[in-house]
Formats: C-alpha cells, sequence, structure tokens
C-alpha cells in the first residue's frame, strides 16, 4: 500500500530555524515526495552467520542485535532490476540487515520501487520502504530509500522528511526518518535517526562541511541523541573537513575500501561514539566478490560500491560506552 508519510518538521539548512511542513494522508498511484510503503510478506527476516572478522566480510546476526548498513547500488532503475542474477545479490543483501539506506536510485519510473520491495518480500519477509523525493540539480535525478524490516523495525510516526537547502550547498539533501526497534525482550526499545546521503563527487569539500550543519540540526530539532549519518560521501575519514569537528565523532569504516574496485573508502556510517552507546563494535563492508563467488566484472554489474554496516543494541544503553 502506497501512503504518504506525516513529514512534521524540516530544517532550514545553517540556521536554527524550525517551519512547520504540514502533512497529508492521501493515497496516490505515484510516490510523491517521502513516502513510505507498507511491506506485504507475513514472514520473518533472514538470520545470519557471522564468517571472517568484522573487517572484511562477516555476516552480522540479527538475533541479539540490530544491523544497520548502507548502499550505493549504482544507477537503480529498469534496466537493472531486469537482470536477475544482479538482483538475486542485491535482495539477498537487503534482507542481512535490519535497516538498509540505499542510495542512487535513478528510475523516473516509479513502479520500479514497488517492483524491487515485492522481490524483498518474496518467501514471506517483511520489508518496508521510507522514500524520498526525486532530487538532483541536473535532469538525472535520484531518491533515497530506507528499507526496515517490519518485524523488528517500525517506522516513528511524523519523523520522515528531506532537509531542505535554501544556500543549494547539496546537490541531493540528504532524507531523514527515525525507527524505533519492535519485540524488544527486555528494556526500553532503541529508537535512533537516520539520515541518508549521497554526496556530489565533484564538490565533496563543500558538501562534507554542510553536513556539519545537517547534523547538528537534526540533533536539535528531532530530540534524538541517536543520530547515525550513513551513505556514500565520496570521501575516507581523513577528508571530512568540517564534519569531523563534531564531538565525539565516529566512523565504522577506516582504511577498509568500499568500492568495489577496492581502491577508494567513499562510504560510512558516522555517529557520536558518546551518544550512541548501544554501537556493539562490529561493524565492516561486505566483500561481494567473496560473499557471492562474484568475478570482478559481476560484482560491477551488481554495483561499483559494497554495503558497509554496523550493529547495535537493541535496547538503549546509557551505561555502556560504545568501543571502537
Amino acid at each position: 500500500m502506497l501512503s504518504t508519510a506525516h513529514w512534521g518538521r524540516f530544517l532550514l539548512l545553517g540556521l536554527l530555524a524550525l517551519l512547520p511542513l504540514g502533512c497529508s494522508d492521501q493515497v496516490s498511484d505515484f510516490v510523491p515526495p517521502s513516502v513510505f510503503i507498507e511491506g506485504q510478506g507475513s514472514g520473518a527476516g533472514s538470520e545470519g552467520t557471522a564468517s571472517g572478522d568484522a573487517a572484511a566480510v562477516a555476516r552480522p546476526s540479527i538475533r541479539d542485535e540490530i544491523s544497520l548498513a548502507s548502499w550505493n547500488i549504482q544507477v537503480f532503475g529498469r534496466s537493472k532490476i531486469a537482470k536477475p542474477e544482479v538482483m538475486e545479490t542485491i535482495v539477498d543483501v537487503i534482507r542481512r540487515f535490519d535497516v538498509i539506506a540505499i542510495q542512487e536510485v535513478r528510475s523516473s519510473d516509479q513502479s520500479v520501487i514497488s517492483r524491487f520491495l515485492s522481490m524483498i518480500n518474496e518467501d514471506g519477509y517483511r520489508y518496508g520502504v521510507v522514500v524520498g523525493p526525486r532530487i538532483g540539480r541536473t535532469v538525472s535525478k535520484e531518491q533515497y530509500l530506507f528499507l526496515y524490516d517490519t518485524s523488528r523495525i517500525e517506522v516513528i510516526d511524523g519523523s520522515v522528511y528531506t532537509v531542505p537547502d535554501p544556500r543549494d550547498r547539496l546537490h541531493r539533501e540528504p532524507l531523514v526518518a527515525s525507527f524505533r526497534v519492535i519485540g524488544a525482550l527486555s528494556g526500553n526499545p532503541w529508537t535512533f535517526t537516520l539520515v541518508n546521503i549521497h554526496t556530489d563527487p565533484d564538490e565533496v569539500d563543500t558538501e562534507v562541511d554542510a553536513l556539519y550543519d545537517v547534523v547538528r540540526l537534526v540533533r536539535q530539532t528531532d530530540s534524538e541523541d541517536d543520530v547515525i549519518l550513513m551513505g556514500d560521501l565520496n570521501a575516507d575519514p581523513h577528508e571530512l573537513g568540517e564534519l569531523a569537528d563534531l564531538p565525539n565523532l565516529m566512523w565504522t569504516v577506516t582504511s577498509q575500501p568500499t568500492n568495489t574496485r577496492k581502491t577508494e573508502t567513499y562510504d560510512n556510517i558516522l555517529f557520536s561514539g558518546t551518544s550512541t552507546r548501544e554501537f556493539t563494535g562490529a561493524a565492516g563492508v561486505l566483500d561481494l566478490e567473496y560473499e557471492y563467488a562474484l568475478t570482478r566484472d559481476q560484482a560491477l554489474d551488481v554495483s561499483d560500491h559494497l554495503p558497509v554496516w554496523a550493529t547495535f543494541a537493541p535496547v538503549e544503553t546509557p551505561e555502556q560506552i560504545a568501543v571502537r
């Protein structure tokens, strides 16, 4: 079912201003800006088992932990979704994680997203999706997605919005959504806010500096201490500019390559090490060639980026300190 999400609020990038955005309950045949599509499956998500070390190709368990991931799936649209071998790998990767932030959905045909979700939910899986608007300065627009296992995670009502950028510092304004763990056995279920970003490779310095303001304002506006920035930054941890000035900033990928050609560290998951104490210390990059026995060319058909992931405790853990 397609239904618009309650937008609630939006941020004015670079200014401490808070303006009402309003909401809509209109059902549409098209995917409007920032929508939320319920998964239609009826079974539980898959459960992974670890293999190798966390810095390489470990598959995180989701029995006692919440697994978050980010992946640029490279020009995703009608051409890619029509390739069965490619989609088999993409769908399996999605099912490994409780929530995964997706970048670079390019198709103007919005039915591609519904078809994608249907593929994921075959065999009884129950994933939902938060869909951002088509954005970008050129005719080549992109969309952000958050895919999440509805048997373990729920979207907090009124939490979904796109960060406006009146100074035009970002090519693709981040998509923000807040989530809550469901079915936690004890304690307060963990709530967290994710910020999905794909910076422009030609203006990385300007855009990572702008992300300093984005993260700071999301924290202040949403009153959530666990704000996690994830996506394709097109910058390694030593090239984060003003973003690195955020207090106690941690990143889960350091010297590991995150592109399929194994030459660059572009993708990451970042958060405050003092605020997000739920981080277990387990994180890594999923090597598609190793994990799925693919050749380099086959892996590049899937994407020129690799998924990055990290795991977190399912309940609020105020007395623990994040390990890096």
